[in-house]
């Protein structure tokens, strides 16, 4: 018969795992950073910008604090070990520990760095920030990335840790921890690798996956990669 402690550590990789990745049934019973802190994050839909800026932060935060939980729950599900006395402990679980502590101790000082100036160090303003003009800032481009985003023509796929959104003037994807922005007027759409398969998710169709690369004409904006279904 199995330990506690291992089939503790069983059922807690499985949970970790699946709260980094979050299947579909984490999303159907509300297991995820979006769910848990909405009333702190706001509404995607009213401010898609400052939506995510707190949503990055957050799941950083929320991802880098599971190893801590581990530790926390062993002590629990293997009491007579006494790993929460840290004297008693061994010397591979006190090593453990301290890096347990010093994952979310490092979040936490770069999350501050990224809220310092309301937000303006976070990745995402500073992509913004490429593309606002010399007498305003990133916040006005930010504006107009919460006004397109609202609107109902806007073209939105992928799942909730890769989702890329097509508006009239964006292209967007939206990731665990980033946000990349790119402006379509000056973006570049190469395809990068393109594979066959047989039948596609929604038909009995034979279909190609391909890998578009978005390079943006200006160099500091970071690259990125979309994936899309086309018929073969």
């Amino acid at each position: 018969m199995d330990s506690p402690e291992v089939t503790f550590t069983l059922a807690y990789l499985v949970f970790a795992v699946c709260f980094v990745f979050t299947p579909n049934e984490f999303h159907a019973a509300g297991l995820t950073v979006q769910n848990l802190l909405s009333g702190w994050l706001g509404s995607e839909d009213a401010a898609f910008v400052p939506f995510h800026l707190r949503r990055t932060a957050a799941t950083l935060l929320c991802h880098s604090l599971l190893p801590l939980g581990y530790y926390v729950g062993m002590c629990l599900a293997a009491s007579e070990k006494r790993f929460h006395f840290l004297s008693q402990a061994p010397e591979a679980w006190r090593l453990f520990l301290l890096l347990a502590v010093t994952l979310p101790s490092v979040a936490c000082i770069l999350i501050y760095y990224w809220s310092r100036d309301r937000w303006a160090r976070h990745p995402l303003a500073r992509t913004l920030a490429l593309y606002a003009l010399p007498q305003s800032g990133w916040q006005a481009v930010a504006s107009s990335v919460n006004t397109e985003f609202r609107r109902i023509d806007k073209f939105a796929t992928g799942a909730p840790g890769a989702r890329v959104i097509v508006t009239d003037m964006w292209v967007m994807k939206v990731t665990t921890y980033r946000v990349h922005v790119a402006q379509q007027q000056d973006v570049h759409l190469t395809v990068t690798e393109s594979r066959q398969h047989e039948l596609s998710p929604d038909s009995n169709l034979p279909v190609q996956l391909l890998t578009i690369r978005v390079a943006s004409a200006n160099p500091a904006v970071q690259a990125f990669d979309i994936r899309s279904w086309r018929p073969a």
